[in-house]
């Protein structure tokens, strides 16, 4: 009896390898996710009509686009996904070390993605006058293609929000990589982690999304 009273007090009532807190900050990310892709679910509809509209200038403009940079980044964010699973697996089994990698891991991907991004795909659209308000942009409206001009309008809008999430994203990874060095994390309080992994996993989702509507389109 005596031992009984002890443990509740020592552990609160609960089990001392569950994070009691996840739950409800689990809840709290899903309802903040769900609006999330209520954001991308708009955008993804308007660039349905416009696609259903402009099919040719559409498939046209799917030219200028470098295919090859695209890969790369789905791979990037794929493996980056993985890693972020496991560095959650890590923190619930009390592997502070390999979570603290896998962290680590999560974070420089991040930034590769955006590197690849703001280094080489977009300079060569703002190169070429790609973006709207540039030379090439113009044309495009001049010359009556504006379903090239509304792809390359929905291409910055879309691809720019979605690097907008990864820099959030990298950004409370790296808090979290932070912390996980001190050892505040363990499997008595994962659920930050977790959380977190939530919101990396919808980043990954929607580039999966992204990649093949605006690098595959055929």
């Amino acid at each position: 009896m005596e031992k009984a009273v002890l443990d509740r007090e020592t552990h609160g009532g609960h089990h001392p390898h569950v994070d009691v807190g996840v739950d409800g900050m689990k809840f709290g990310m899903w309802l903040f996710l769900i609006t999330e892709l209520l954001l991308f679910g708009g955008l993804f509809t308007v660039y349905a009509a416009f696609h259903s509209l402009y099919l040719a200038d559409f498939k046209a403009a799917h030219h200028y686009i470098n295919v090859n940079i695209g890969f790369v980044n789905t791979l990037v964010l794929i493996t980056s996904s993985f890693f972020m699973a496991m560095a959650v697996w890590a923190t619930q089994t009390d592997r502070k070390r390999l979570a603290s990698i896998f962290l680590g891991l999560v974070v420089l991907l991040g930034l590769a993605f955006l590197f690849v991004k703001f280094t080489f795909e977009w300079p060569e659209k703002f190169a070429h006058g790609l973006h709207p308000g540039g030379k090439e942009f113009m044309h495009f409206v001049q010359e009556g293609h504006v379903g090239k001009a509304l792809f390359f309008s929905l291409y910055f809008t879309m691809t720019g929000l979605h690097a907008l999430h990864v820099i959030i994203g990298v950004g409370i990874l790296a808090v979290m990589l932070f912390f996980a060095l001190k050892g505040r994390y363990s499997s008595r309080n994962y659920g930050p982690v977790e959380v977190a992994g939530l919101y990396w996993h919808l980043v990954d989702v929607i580039w999966i999304y992204l990649f093949p509507l605006f690098y595959l389109i055929k």
